[in-house]
């Protein structure tokens, strides 16, 4: 990246931070007509949670075992979902159908969150956590609640464009009429789109639309274009929610530390305390 563009980058992340602290009360307020900037746009500034399986599996799903059921019981259960694919079904190739159904198979040792690393774009918007939109006019920043992901949307910049890839990629976008256009680019082939092994590789696009369908809902639409993994683009689309209790927050979820233990459990020295314990635990 060039030296004035890393500049302008940490400048905005600056400005978008402490604009982020200082929305934190205005944000949790319930609304009755959509809020819009000085300049006339739709204004999504606010913390947000999607109320969906779809962290479970994207696709269409009924209730089955989860990982190891003989010792977890019903608590790795998967509930059953509607999916929010359009259509139902993901399109893979063979090869890439092939890759899923091993994910599947390992998802334990497998699925990219287990580690604590980012979820990308689009699954960091349908975890169960919230995240936080700070608009300004020239930037956007979403910051999520899980392992402290965060992104910056540059608006009507296409000069800026990904330099190398990321765990949460690169994102530029763009209005039409009331409607935010987000596309999507470098991301990292590691990421999932579920937990049940749902994937992609480098060369994935993603377009985002987020769009008001009431002061305190937004419709989410992001179509998926990947030809390396499937057959043709397709699209996910679900409802989030504004989060309006007085108190509203995001809080920390720094994951790392609870990630050391599946990480590095084994190189632990006897009778020493397990990475992230609670003072009373073990």
């Amino acid at each position: 990246m060039k030296t004035i563009s890393l500049r302008k980058h940490l400048a905005t992340v600056a400005v978008a931070s402490i604009g982020l602290f200082a929305t934190v009360t205005a944000s949790a307020q319930p609304l009755t007509e959509i809020p819009r900037t000085p300049s006339g746009k739709p204004d999504l500034s606010g913390i947000w949670e999607a109320v969906s399986s779809a962290h479970w599996d994207i696709e269409p799903h009924i209730a089955a075992y989860g990982q190891v059921p003989e010792t977890f019981g019903a608590l790795t259960a998967v509930p059953p979902g509607l999916g929010i694919v359009e259509g139902g079904e993901i399109p893979y190739t063979e090869v890439g159908r092939r890759i899923r159904d091993e994910n599947r198979a390992n998802t334990l040792e497998r699925d990219p969150l287990a580690s604590c690393y980012m979820p990308g774009v689009p699954r960091a918007n349908y975890l169960p956590f919230p995240f936080q939109i700070v608009q300004s006019q020239d930037i956007i920043l979403i910051a999520y609640e899980f392992a402290e992901s965060n992104r910056i949307l540059y608006v009507d910049q296409p000069e800026l464009e990904s330099q190398v890839d990321a765990w949460m990629g690169h994102s530029n976008a763009h209005w039409e009429g009331d409607t935010l256009v987000v596309r999507v680019t470098g991301q990292m082939p590691d990421t999932w789109f579920d937990r049940a092994g749902n994937h992609h590789s480098y060369e994935m696009v993603v377009e985002e639309r987020w769009t008001y369908a009431g002061p305190n809902h937004i419709n989410y639409e992001a179509t998926i274009t990947d030809p390396q993994t499937f057959t043709r683009p397709w699209k996910i689309s679900l409802p989030l929610y504004r989060r309006i209790e007085p108190n509203m927050q995001l809080l920390e979820f720094k994951c790392a530390e609870f990630a050391e233990e599946y990480l590095y459990g084994e190189y632990r020295k006897p009778g020493t305390t397990r990475a992230g314990a609670r003072p009373d635990s073990d």
